[in-house]
Parts: structure tokens; sequence; C-alpha cells
């Protein structure tokens, strides 16, 4: 993990519930390091174990260097079996814990093909933040992404 930080390069925490204990515990550790929890801590959606999990996403975002993927989601529920709203308080959590500047958009493919597919998570999102401004959603849809990883953007114009 030093070295890591020595060269400015980034960590993606892939953990489930079952992992949330201990993975708050190791970015403890490392505060210089930059993090981002994928598939918004893996949350199991399918078993309604919804407050556990809520506390220990609010614990990773008191750490200004942990971000938080948005995907995921889709192969926590019940596999095509799921509902948009089933995912909304779960969303209302990492937007609210995390905001606008430490979320970015994440596609999970291919594995989201296991309960959905690409489009219908991106419309749950677009949906999720239609009263968002067009530079909240250009955040969370590229340009956090592109600050976290270091990736060069053009400027427009």
């Amino acid at each position: 993990m030093q070295q890591l930080q020595e060269h400015n390069y980034t960590f993606d925490l892939l953990i489930n519930h079952r992992q949330l204990a201990a993975a708050a515990e190791f970015i403890s550790l490392f505060p210089g390091q930059k993090f981002v929890v994928d598939h918004c801590g893996k949350p199991d959606i399918r078993h309604n174990k919804f407050d556990e999990w809520k506390l220990w996403i609010r614990e990773y975002a008191k750490y200004q260097n942990v971000y938080c993927k948005l995907s995921g989601l889709f192969t926590e529920a019940a596999w095509k079996e799921w509902h948009s709203g089933d995912f909304y308080p779960y969303l209302d959590v990492v937007f609210e814990a995390f905001g606008i500047g430490r979320l970015m958009y994440g596609s999970e493919w291919p594995v989201i093909l296991l309960s959905g597919i690409y489009v219908q998570w991106k419309s749950l999102l677009e949906k999720y933040m239609e009263d968002y401004s067009i530079e909240q959603k250009e955040q969370i849809f590229g340009l956090n992404a592109a600050e976290f990883y270091g990736i060069p953007m053009k400027s427009k114009g």
C-alpha cells in the first residue's frame, strides 16, 4: 500500500457485505491512499440486509480519500426479479454519504448480464438523478472517475 501511495496509484476495494468491517479497518490504516469502494460495497439486497451496510458505508465516507462506484447492485438483488425501487434506498445512502464529488458510475459489464442489462442500470441511475444538474450528472458519469484515476480530459471547445 505504501508503494501505491508513493506512485499515486489508486486501489479498488472489491468487498462484499461480509467484509464490511475488515474493509473499514483497512481503509483507516492508509489515510493517504486513494480508495474506491466497488459496487457500493455489494449490499445484501436479496435478503434486505440494509442497516449494517448503511453504517459501514457512512463510516467509509468519513474518509475524504474514499470514493464509491455506483455499480453492482443488480447482481446483489434477486436476479432478474428486482424492481427499480429496490435500489433507491441504497442509492439514497451512498449519495448522502459520499456526495456528488466522490461517486462514480460503473457499468459492471459483463457481470450485470446475470441480472439485467447495461441500459437498465444506466436508465435507473438517470431516472434517480433526474433532478440533478447537468454538471452533477457529468461528475458522476465520468469526471469524478477521470479525476480519481488520473485520466486527462479534453477541454470542451
